[in-house]
């Protein structure tokens, strides 16, 4: 029994947000695999139970699960006081979702809820976890951004500016942090076969495979990039000469070919 306790105390321990599919389902995956003890949270309980009970039965690990709408401030204050408690060794900010439109058009109370869980929510849970990593010199903190944050994304544009958000906030605390032991990592996936597409109404029935990478691959990308020390993730060779390309081009240029493909992708 003694054997059996000090094994799992010397386990690290995650927590996942938006855990119910997606990256955020392929990080618990990815973490339970490497032995992490996790708590996984999302709106929709039962597919958590779902999924902490095949990780618990495959990996051996333990499992909490936390049902929590990150967009309402009660909720929200409940999973901080468990960020705060729980000893993280690593936080995975990754619940979020986007909107496709035309701005104007698009109800203002989604909008705001966007704003809350990309931004609000994941700028309240960095900074509960904060304190006892910087305490324990060490710990991890990931933040699920987009590719879309790196320019501005008209009929998506909220959501782009939430990612803006998120790599501006992620790099100026890796600043902040430096020395500390505690590391950061904007991740910034492109087209990832997610539910992702399907919620915010964007149609990619056209979109040719080769720009589509799966969230198990997306994931285990940003962590071994976190090993590394890397600040900001741009999983994929395609991806990354995207990113590079749109950042040497006039901004104007690329507001214009974003918003063409944008409308393209929205009928």
């Amino acid at each position: 029994m003694a054997k059996d306790s000090t094994a799992k105390s010397a386990r690290q321990r995650a927590l996942v947000t938006g855990a119910s599919s997606g990256i955020g389902a392929a990080f618990a995956e990815c973490l339970a695999r490497d032995r992490y003890d996790l708590i996984i949270v999302a709106r929709q309980h039962a597919r958590l139970e779902e999924i902490a009970a095949r990780l618990r039965q495959k990996h051996r690990i333990d499992v909490e699960v936390l049902a929590a709408d990150l967009t309402d401030h009660a909720e929200l204050r409940v999973v901080e006081k468990v960020v705060e408690d729980a000893s993280l060794d690593l936080l995975v900010n990754n619940a979020g979702f986007g909107t496709m439109g035309a701005f104007a058009q698009l109800p203002v109370d989604k909008e705001e809820q966007e704003i809350h869980l990309n931004v609000i929510a994941l700028m309240r849970l960095t900074r509960a976890v904060l304190p006892g990593m910087l305490a324990r010199g060490r710990g991890g903190i990931i933040n699920v951004s987009s590719m879309a944050g790196f320019q501005p994304a008209p009929y998506n544009t909220t959501y782009g500016a939430t990612k803006a958000f998120v790599n501006s906030f992620t790099e100026g605390l890796h600043e902040e942090l430096r020395g500390t032991g505690v590391r950061v990592q904007a991740l910034c996936p492109g087209f990832t076969r997610t539910e992702f597409q399907a919620r915010a109404g964007i149609d990619v029935s056209n979109l040719p495979s080769f720009v589509w990478m799966s969230a198990p691959d997306v994931a285990e990308a940003s962590l071994h990039a976190l090993r590394q020390g890397t600040i900001v993730c741009t999983p994929g060779l395609a991806n990354r000469a995207v990113v590079t390309l749109t950042g040497a081009l006039p901004r104007g240029f690329t507001r214009r070919v974003v918003g063409t493909l944008a409308r393209r992708l929205g009928n």
